[in-house]
């Protein structure tokens, strides 16, 4: 029998690493993140044991790409259902949207997710393949809007971002979303009807200057 091609090995592999960042993101989601062992991850996941450590360095470096790549896929769906002449600020109150909605609908994954990114014990952010995605998903919305330098300007909007999830998640002192999104928007100067608005009018003293109105 022949061996199989690089090509063949190279998809079951990413085959494999996808099935375990989905396994931990529903496992995290549903028992927390001290909660999963990656003995579970791997049952849930259908794998041996020994392939998630091939894979993943450590539960807290494979919990940053398994939730990275779950914020990619959501931002890339919700920005695909936007029509295709959807003006640039349309598409950055989307992804502001969309990150914020992911937080909010999966509060005990992204509670781990920021933990682990602000604990210096734990490691520190990384730029994985997965983060990458995400980020050049980003920049990309950024270089339609103008920047001159989507690299930097993400890391602003990367941080911008983080607070905000931060914002409506912290336990016991959460921000409701309207105040957060407002913040957000009149930062980016992005009219409160675009996107996803949570309630049909702004907050009271919020300024839209955004343009054309398109939903996500």
């Amino acid at each position: 029998m022949s061996p199989r091609r690089a090509s063949v090995n190279e998809e079951m592999r990413r085959r494999s690493q996808e099935r375990i960042m989905r396994a931990t993101v529903e496992l995290v989601d549903k028992q927390g993140y001290a909660g999963t062992t990656l003995a579970d991850i791997a049952e849930h996941a259908g794998l041996a044991r020994g392939l998630v450590s091939y894979y993943f360095a450590g539960k807290h470096l494979l919990l940053q790409s398994a939730v990275h790549r779950e914020m990619h896929l959501h931002l890339a769906a919700e920005l695909d259902r936007l029509p295709e002449d959807a003006s640039p600020d349309t598409r950055l109150a989307c992804a502001v949207d969309a990150i914020l909605g992911f937080a909010l609908a999966h509060p005990r994954l992204m509670r781990s997710h920021l933990a682990l990114i602000l604990d210096p014990d734990s490691g520190a952010f990384v730029q994985d393949p997965e983060q990458q995605r995400l980020g050049a998903l980003l920049q990309g919305v950024l270089h339609g809007r103008g920047s001159a330098d989507p690299a930097a300007d993400h890391a602003v909007l990367r941080s911008s971002l983080m607070g905000g999830c931060i914002g409506v998640l912290l336990p016991g002192a959460e921000t409701p979303l309207v105040p957060i999104r407002a913040d957000l928007f009149a930062r980016y100067g992005l009219a409160w009807e675009l996107g996803t608005p949570p309630q049909p009018q702004p907050p009271p003293g919020f300024r839209p200057t955004g343009a054309a109105v398109d939903r996500c």
